[in-house]
């Protein structure tokens, strides 16, 4: 056996993951509902100044990176991004939408947008506490 890091480019594993997910998934009677997302906004020059990841699976979505260039920081275009991954996913079999901040990122962003914590784990460092929130859809 070996182990070794493959390059994203190398789709071999994303395609084993999805098999392997989506067959254990049918073997235990639950419905995959699997799909990973991409919302960029981009100014008028075409540039990509917010991006917003993830992906939806089983009952619920989750938002894996979230981040905003500096300069449009602060206009509403990180809520505007959040929201789209609501409108999105709202009424199509999802139950709620997951994510996790660190301390020094956006905890008081979520709480603003109605996201509901639901647990933190503490560093010695406050700065690198954990916080998972959701909020239902």
């Amino acid at each position: 056996m070996v182990i070794k890091r493959i390059i994203e480019t190398d789709d071999r594993a994303g395609r084993f993951i999805n098999e392997a997910f989506t067959d254990y998934a049918i073997k235990s009677n639950v419905k995959l509902n699997f799909e990973e997302y991409c919302f960029a906004a981009e100014n008028d020059e075409g540039e990509i100044i917010g991006v917003i990841t993830g992906r939806a699976y089983y009952n619920e979505v989750h938002i894996g990176d979230l981040i905003i260039d500096e300069k449009y920081r602060r206009h509403r275009l990180g809520s505007e991004l959040v929201k789209k991954v609501e409108e999105e996913y709202s009424g199509k079999g999802y139950e709620k939408i997951t994510l996790t901040t660190f301390g020094f990122q956006a905890p008081e962003f979520y709480k603003k947008l109605g996201y509901s914590l639901e647990f933190v784990r503490d560093d010695k460092d406050p700065k690198l506490s954990k916080y998972f929130y959701s909020k239902a859809i």
